[in-house]
C-alpha cells in the first residue's frame, strides 16, 4: 500500500465553524487535514491556507493540546498577548498546552499564506477565547461551545 498523499486530491475545508458573530475573518481559510488522510489519530497535520486577509483562528489557548506552526510560503503575522510578530517561509512558532497566551495568524498580506498546522489529537482538550465570548470543549471526540457562562451556544437565554 502506498503511503504517499496525493495532496492536490484531498478535500478542503474551507470556512469557519465558529458561532456568530465570531469566526468572519476565517471564512476563507482553507485546510486540507494531511494526518487524517494518511490515517493517523494521534497527532493532527493540517495544511492551512490563508487568503489575503484571512485569519487561521479567533485568538486562543489550549488547555490540554501543544501547537506547532510551521510557514511554508508567504508572510503571517502571528498575534499573541506580548503583541506581534513577522513569520516567514522558514520561521516556526510552538503554543504550550496550558500556556494561557491566546494566539492567532492573520495574513495581512496581498498574496497567500500557506502553513503546516500541528498539534495533538486529544479525544479532550479545550480551548479558551480570551478575545470573544467562547470556550470550546472536545469532550469524548464531542465538540461543545458555550458562552464563558456555560451557556450553549443555540440555547436559549
Amino acid at each position: 500500500m502506498a503511503k504517499k498523499l496525493d495532496i492536490a486530491s484531498l478535500v478542503s475545508h474551507i470556512g469557519s465553524g465558529y458561532p456568530q458573530p465570531f469566526g468572519n475573518f476565517c471564512v476563507r481559510r482553507e485546510r486540507k487535514r494531511l494526518a487524517e488522510a494518511a490515517g493517523l489519530d494521534k497527532i493532527g497535520v493540517t495544511l492551512l491556507r490563508l487568503p489575503a486577509g484571512a485569519w487561521s483562528t479567533e485568538r486562543h489557548w489550549h488547555l490540554n493540546s501543544d501547537e506547532f506552526v510551521y510557514v511554508l510560503e508567504g508572510e503571517a503575522v502571528l498575534v499573541t498577548d506580548e503583541g506581534e510578530e513577522i513569520l516567514r517561509a522558514g520561521d516556526a512558532a510552538g503554543f504550550k498546552a496550558g500556556d494561557a497566551n491566546g494566539h492567532h495568524l492573520q495574513n495581512r498580506s496581498t498574496a497567500d499564506v500557506l502553513l503546516l498546522e500541528i498539534g495533538c489529537h486529544l479525544e479532550n482538550d479545550t480551548a479558551y477565547y480570551p478575545d470573544i465570548d467562547l470556550i470550546a470543549s472536545l469532550i469524548d471526540g464531542r465538540s461543545i461551545l458555550t458562552h464563558r457562562d456555560g451557556r450553549l451556544y443555540g440555547a436559549s437565554p
